[in-house]
């Protein structure tokens, strides 16, 4: 969570820091700041809100004002988890010459606080970030990489950084344990982010720290040591997308660009990874060979939120199709229940930003106990990709609103494509194996044709704006589109959605309905939909309205309903796709109805990088 940018070079600093936190502020907009060296010092400023609001006070600055001409700054836009949103707990925090801002958490602060307070140091915030600001300055005698490298090693908790000193002008201190930060390589500069969106438009060149790194950055000179020994290598990657697809492009929100680039993102996912001629998956990075396919005994499946719903298609894809074992574990309990893990288990970790702080520890968990681990990630360089070192890369492009959306679709194909592969070395025969290439070469199409759908699902949403509870019921593989569903609805609307298992109806939930409490009840033909369709009979005959997900040209399932969204005919696990994407639509227009911040939804962040 929160955003970090740094830079140092020869421009002026600000415009490119204001312009990093922008494209940061959907990791966090509770608050924003920055810091820039002057010729009179370092100078602070900071404000509650949006970035814009730091953009009113930056603009009250003379266009002659020291704070343009400087070229080295930190910045950073705050997702508030120790003190509430205020200017006072906004990054940056300072001590005496030095500034600095901090994603993570640091777990000890209460004791350093109590320290540092003996020695004299004044607390004028909240924050666990400004005792490790005044936690540097207490070992600081001219020697920033050092006074940095001491505070870190009294430091419990998790961390990315960058730190200034007065004294040393165009330096930059970073570090990072648990929260990412990269480095943009420029011609003799350098931009500090914590997500690579941050320097895509000066430069592609992003050298990712792990764990314990410390680096000290002077214009385009970096030199990388970790915490506990000297200087080492980090080599530069290339970002792979253009900063245009971090732009809107015209749409009125993130998230609506984001829903129609689906077909594009599901399409990259899956090129160049399908063999229609032996009916199989080429998944390289992986990097298994088929005797070692046959000797996975387990598939288990790691994930948080959106990433855990996917999981659950690949649970249910992997058993039905390749007769695996397969179970999916939320992230943030894998490693506190002491599951049992062998030698012959799978270990795949689910993660957009590759740097969800459970799924992590999932797996270096999972990684201890001896699985083999994978991860399926969106960001190359990220942290789950370099320390599992195989896995599957999505191609969906960056991801800017907060609710996701194609990173679950393509996530959702890429589960596919793992339980094809898996099938195949089993019983699956050739021929069926082509059979499930074409669905999952179907899915963009599947996709659009729902898109041409947009204004009558927009429709349909008009329907359901005043209500503030509803219920998601499904079944099979419909059961994590219902659960994906609510999830989508409650982030962006603030409506109370949950999901149930359409069976569990009548062991508890069913005594909500009412009135007040629509049901969207995901009836798609296939097994179970008849089962599902006595669910609909019994929340009608209690007052509840229900919109049912239906399958084209299903009268029975129309006749059943008071409003429909239809999906083109498909088998179940391919209509997970097109079922969610329709969902995706109508809690975009619900939220949009309701005047919310569809992009930047209260309290939410990105990337969880805190546990």
């Amino acid at each position: 969570m929160c955003g970090i940018v740094g830079y140092t070079g020869t421009k002026p600093a600000v415009p490119i820091l204001v312009s990093g936190l922008k494209r940061l502020e959907y990791r966090g907009y509770d608050s924003a700041g920055l810091a820039v060296e002057t010729d009179g010092g370092i100078l602070v400023e900071k404000e509650k809100g949006k970035v814009s609001e730091l953009v009113n006070l930056l603009n009250g600055h003379d266009e002659n004002a020291p704070i343009h001409a400087s070229t080295t700054g930190i910045a950073h836009t705050r997702w508030a988890t120790h003190g509430t949103p205020t200017q006072e707990n906004a990054h940056p925090h300072a001590s005496k010459k030095i500034a600095l801002v901090h994603n993570g958490i640091i777990e000890n602060y209460k004791s350093l606080k109590t320290k540092l307070i003996g020695e004299g140091y004044i607390f004028l915030s909240q924050t666990d970030t400004e005792v490790l600001a005044h936690l540097v300055d207490s070992f600081y005698d001219g020697d920033l990489l050092q006074a940095v490298t001491t505070a870190l090693k009294n430091v419990e908790g998790t961390y990315g950084i960058a730190c200034m000193a007065q004294d040393e002008p165009g330096v930059l201190i970073v570090a990072r344990r648990g929260s990412p930060i990269v480095l943009g390589v420029g011609e003799n500069e350098t931009i500090v982010a914590s997500d690579a969106s941050a320097i895509i438009k000066h430069t592609r060149q992003a050298i990712y720290l792990d764990d314990n790194d410390i680096a000290k950055i002077c214009g385009g000179e970096i030199d990388i040591r970790t915490l506990d020994s000297g200087t080492v290598s980090r080599e530069a990657s290339e970002i792979d997308w253009s900063p245009d697809a971090a732009e809107k492009g015209g749409y009125e929100h993130y998230m609506l660009k984001e829903i129609y680039e689906q077909p594009d993102a599901i399409r990259n996912t899956i090129r160049g990874r399908m063999n229609t001629e032996l009916g199989t998956a080429m998944l390289g990075g992986l990097n298994l060979s088929p005797r070692e396919v046959v000797d996975i005994q387990r598939l288990v499946i790691v994930g948080c939120g959106t990433s855990l719903n996917a999981g659950i298609v690949g649970e249910f894809a992997t058993e039905d199709f390749a007769g695996l074992a397969a179970e999916v574990e939320q992230a943030a309990e894998f490693r506190y229940r002491n599951p049992i893990i062998n030698s012959r288990d799978l270990v795949l970790a689910i993660s957009q930003s590759g740097e969800t702080a459970d799924t992590l520890a999932a797996v270096r968990e999972a990684t201890q106990k001896g699985a083999l681990v994978a991860g399926l990630v969106n960001v190359v360089g990220s942290t789950i990709a370099r320390e599992t070192g195989r896995g599957v890369y999505l191609h969906a492009g960056p991801e800017i609103s907060v609710a996701s959306t194609k990173a679950f679709t393509c996530q959702v194909a890429t589960l596919l494509m793992v339980a094809l592969k898996f099938a195949r070395s089993r019983r699956m025969s050739v021929e069926q194996g082509r059979q499930f290439v074409k669905e999952i070469d179907s899915l963009p199409d599947l996709v659009n044709q729902v898109l041409a759908k947009d204004k009558e699902i927009a429709a349909v949403a008009e329907r359901y704006v005043q209500y503030e509870k509803m219920f998601f019921i499904g079944r099979g593989y419909l059961y994590p589109v219902a659960k994906e569903g609510a999830l989508k609805l409650k982030e962006i609307s603030y409506i109370h959605a949950e999901a149930y298992h359409a069976a569990e109806l009548k062991h508890g939930p069913i005594a909500l309905l009412e009135k007040a409490m629509p049901v969207v009840a995901l009836a798609l033909e296939g097994p179970g939909k008849e089962k599902t369709i006595g669910n609909i009979k019994e929340c009608s005959a209690r007052d509840a309205r229900v919109l049912g997900i239906i399958t084209e040209g299903d009268e029975e399932a129309k006749s059943e309903v008071d409003d429909y969204i239809e999906i083109p005919k498909c088998r179940l696990h391919a209509a997970v796709v097109p079922a969610t994407v329709a969902l995706q639509l109508f809690a975009y227009h619900v939220a949009r109805l309701r005047g919310c911040p569809i992009d930047q939804p209260r309290n939410l962040a990105k990337s969880v990088t805190v546990e």
